[in-house]
């Protein structure tokens, strides 16, 4: 019963009436209310997110994984986060997700491969842009956006961006928009590139959102990744939010890599084993830090070799946390020719290359379905118990999600879907 009194009294009263509420339903509702920790978790301020790409659970994580410093080391200092999912194949389809909750297009699940405008015919309901192309409208908005107006701070730090400045700029590097982007094929060392270029735009997805390729911000904001440890001296100096995106030999993407590096996992480890101990030992990171690597998607489920000319790999497509198509995707499966690979790359999976087979085959991609399958995750923080394990199903929308609510922030497109889990107190145990 709500007792109310004039005057003074007035607020006092409705105050602990509504705090009466609250006890009374959060005691009828136990564990169902608890499991969130939206409102704790803003006892983090700054966040670091490394994604690396295309690699399953069972492979990552597996007693004869190629990354035992992600696998074993790190896993032991943090959470291993168990079903964790991409929300898609190829590859810039799951970076837009992580930054806007948006769903595919047509063009993004396949990479574009041509950096294009994308043509907005409406919005959903539930804040999905509906088109075609790649490159979203201002009025499209990211996480970036959403720091800026709330006086908080982000950075993009990429791996060799910059290093072949005919390729992209050192700063906020895209294509020309409507042309073929060039960073698809990774450059070898050579007398004018001595460090080659690996960096993919495909990998940054601030470069496909209109209010930040045309801000001024953007060159401050999105820069090559050798930044990242001149920043991270100070709080002061350290972003809110940081998203790191390796070259696509230091991610895991190449195997053998342009540069003569081995690639795959042990690239990827190796590259941890650099910055993961450089992050850590930040001060921001160690006041109130939360260091998330993932990986955009997981990698194929098969391939074969229909022809001499062709080889095919095949996507299972599976999803978590009851994520949505979308509105821009036509039915599944799905086939896309992708371009070329020497016909010597066969070896590589395991096949024979048939006689007389040389030069490039064709490369095409299906997906039986629309999700990114399952890849794990690991998180490390002072807030989370070192080897702690979590089983709750978790994708990239999620992870949107659990930032906002770390930054008060509102739920953008998929990340505010009906009944998404954010992160909870299965991995933030010391919270």
């Amino acid at each position: 019963m709500a007792v109310c009194f004039k005057g003074k009294f007035g607020a006092f009263c409705a105050t602990v009436f509504a705090a009466l509420f609250v006890a009374l339903f959060v005691s009828a509702c136990g564990s169902s209310v608890n499991s969130t920790v939206a409102g704790t978790t803003q006892q983090i301020r700054h966040v670091f997110v490394i994604t690396l790409e295309n690699e399953n659970y069972t492979t990552t994580f597996s007693s004869t994984t190629k990354a035992p410093y992600l696998a074993n080391t790190l896993t032991s200092q943090g959470a291993l986060v168990q079903q964790y999912y991409g929300t898609g194949h190829v590859s810039l389809d799951n970076y837009i997700s992580m930054i806007s909750g948006q769903s595919p297009t047509l063009q993004t699940d396949n990479d574009c491969t041509t950096y294009e405008d994308f043509s907005l015919t409406g919005m959903t309901s539930d804040g999905q842009a509906i088109g075609t192309g790649c490159v979203y409208p201002a009025s499209v908005k990211t996480i970036a956006d959403q720091l800026t107006a709330a006086n908080l701070t982000w950075k993009g730090y990429e791996g060799d961006m910059g290093n072949d400045p005919a390729r992209e700029a050192a700063t906020c590097g895209h294509p020309t928009l409507n042309t073929t982007d060039l960073t698809n094929t990774q450059e070898a060392p050579n007398a004018t590139t001595p460090l080659g270029d690996s960096y993919a735009t495909r990998h940054n997805p601030f470069m496909y959102f209109h209010s930040i390729i045309d801000s001024p911000d953007c060159e401050k904001n999105v820069v090559n990744l050798n930044n990242l440890t001149t920043d991270l001296k100070t709080v002061a100096t350290t972003a809110n939010f940081n998203l790191i995106t390796p070259s696509t030999c230091d991610d895991g993407h190449d195997s053998p890599c342009a540069n003569g590096a081995t690639g795959g996992l042990v690239s990827a480890d190796a590259f941890l084993q650099k910055w993961v101990p450089i992050i850590m030992a930040s001060p921001a990171y160690q006041q109130d830090g939360l260091l998330i690597i993932n990986f955009d998607e997981s990698s194929y489920a098969s391939v074969s070799m229909p022809s001499s000319s062709e080889v095919d790999f095949t996507f299972a497509g599976d999803t978590c946390c009851s994520q949505q198509e979308g509105p821009n995707l036509g039915t599944f499966p799905q086939s896309a020719t992708m371009g070329t690979v020497p016909a010597a790359y066969l070896t590589k999976l395991g096949m024979t290359v048939p006689s007389g087979v040389t030069g490039n085959i064709n490369l095409v991609l299906t997906k039986t379905s629309y999700g990114g399958d399952r890849t794990g995750a690991v998180m490390l923080s002072k807030f989370i118990k070192p080897g702690t394990v979590s089983t709750v199903q978790y994708n990239h929308y999620s992870m949107l999600k659990s930032i906002e609510d770390i930054f008060g922030l509102t739920h953008l497109g998929y990340a505010g879907q009906s009944g998404l889990v954010g992160f909870g107190k299965d991995i933030f145990t010391s919270l």
